[in-house]
C-alpha cells in the first residue's frame, strides 16, 4: 500500500521505517529538507494514489491543524487524513467535521511506543469511520505488535483513549519516582538502586516495561546527577485532570502527579530527576542537564 506521512520527527520517523520493513511504500514530508523525501505536501500528494492516505505526525494544537488544512486543499473526495499525533480529542472531531464537508474521511490514532516503536512495535488506539478505518487497517497491523491497535470508537475516540493513557501514565511514573526518592533518602543501608529495579523485574507485581527503563537508567547514572530535575508536561496530562473535573471523576493519583511536575521547576529532587531519566528513555524527550 502507498502511505504519505508528515512529520519524520522521532516517532513519525519510527513508523516510516516500521511500514517499509512490511512491505508499504512511503513518502515523507518534513520540514527538515535533510530528512524530507519530497520538496512539500503538493508533491506529497502528488506521489499518492486514490483513495490516498495521509498519516500526520506533528505536533499538537496549530502544527496539526495548518497541516490537515493544507491537505484539505491537496486532497480529493474520497481520501484520508489520519492524525497519528497528540492532538486533544475535541480538535479531532473538529478535524473530522471539517473534512467531511470536503468529503474527506478522517481517523484519529493515539500513538503509543515512543522511539522504541521501531523495533517493538506501536501501540495504537483508533477512533474514526468504520469503512476508511478498513481501507487501511494493513498500515495499523504494521506498524502494531500482535494484538497491539483497537479502533475504539468513533472520531475522537483514539485520542480521547490516548489522553487517558497518557494520564495513568503520570500517576505511573509518580509512584515509582516516590519510591525511589524514599530508597534514596534513607543512607543508612547504601542501597543500590539499579540492583533494586532489577530485582523487582523479576517476579514482583511491580514489575514492568516502565521499570525496565528504569533499570537501564541506573546503569547508565546511578544517582542520575547528570541531569536536573525538571519534567515537561504534554498537553494529555493536563487535558485528563480537566475531563476528570467536568465530568465529575474523581482522580487524585492523576491530578497530583500533574501537580509535582511543576513543582519539578522549583527544585532538584531525585524522584523528578528518575522520572526525566525515564521520560527520556521511552519517549527520547530532552532533559536537562545538571
Amino acid at each position: 500500500m502507498k502511505v504519505g506521512i508528515v512529520g519524520l520527527g522521532r516517532m513519525g520517523a519510527g513508523i516510516s521505517e516500521r511500514w517499509r520493513r512490511n512491505g508499504h511504500e512511503v513518502f515523507g514530508y518534513d520540514r527538515d529538507p535533510k530528512v524530507s523525501q519530497v520538496t512539500s505536501l503538493a508533491e506529497l500528494v502528488s506521489k499518492l494514489d486514490a483513495p490516498r492516505s495521509v498519516w500526520v505526525m506533528v505536533p499538537d494544537g496549530k502544527p496539526t491543524d495548518s497541516t490537515i488544512e493544507e491537505l484539505s486543499t491537496l486532497l480529493q473526495p474520497g481520501d484520508l487524513v489520519i492524525d497519528g499525533g497528540n492532538s486533544y480529542y475535541k480538535d479531532s472531531i473538529r478535524h473530522s467535521q471539517e473534512l467531511a464537508a470536503k468529503r474527506i474521511d478522517f481517523i484519529d490514532s493515539g500513538t503509543s511506543g515512543g522511539i522504541w516503536g521501531l523495533q517493538i512495535g506501536f501501540c495504537l488506539m483508533i477512533g474514526g469511520p468504520d469503512e476508511a478505518y478498513s481501507r487501511v487497517e494493513p498500515l495499523f497491523k504494521a506498524l502494531a505488535p500482535e494484538d497491539g491497535y483497537a479502533h475504539v470508537g468513533a472520531a475522537g475516540a483514539g485520542h480521547f483513549v490516548k489522553m487517558v493513557h497518557n494520564g495513568i501514565e503520570y500517576a505511573m511514573l509518580e509512584a515509582y519516582a516516590e519510591g525511589f526518592s524514599i530508597l534514596e533518602a534513607k543512607p543508612d543501608f547504601d542501597l543500590d538502586m539499579h540492583q533494586i529495579a532489577a530485582v523487582w523485574n523479576h517476579g514482583s507485581v511491580i514489575r514492568s516495561w516502565l521499570l525496565e527503563l528504569g533499570e537501564r537508567a541506573f546503569a547508565n547514572d546511578a544517582t542520575l546527577k547528570h541531569l536536573k530535575a525538571y519534567v515537561d508536561d504534554s498537553g494529555e496530562g493536563r487535558w485528563t485532570v480537566l475531563e476528570a473535573v467536568n465530568q465529575g471523576v474523581p482522580a487524585p493519583v492523576i491530578s497530583q502527579s500533574l501537580f509535582a511536575r511543576f513543582s519539578s521547576r522549583d527544585d532538584n529532587s531525585f524522584g523528578m530527576r528518575f522520572i526525566a531519566a525515564l521520560r527520556n528513555e521511552f519517549g527520547g524527550h530532552p532533559i536537562k542537564e545538571a
